[in-house]
């Protein structure tokens, strides 16, 4: 599992919500957030933001770190 991954199933955890619940409440699909917690790449940011809002995040730039 990814980090973000590991974060998105624990803070639904956290709510005690089923992944169903947490779909139906960011207005995404099941399977949508199934692949999100296997850690599946997508391109659709805007649901993964639909999703995290719920948590109080989205998904933004951040500068990267080189060695």
């Amino acid at each position: 599992m990814t980090d973000f991954s590991t974060f998105l199933k624990q803070k639904r955890k956290a709510l005690a919500l089923s992944q169903e619940e947490l779909s139906q409440k960011a207005g995404v699909g099941l399977r949508f957030v199934r692949d999100l917690e296997q850690g599946k790449q997508t391109l659709r940011l805007d649901k993964v933001n639909q999703v995290l809002a719920l948590f109080g995040k989205e998904v933004g730039v951040v500068d990267v770190k080189h060695d």
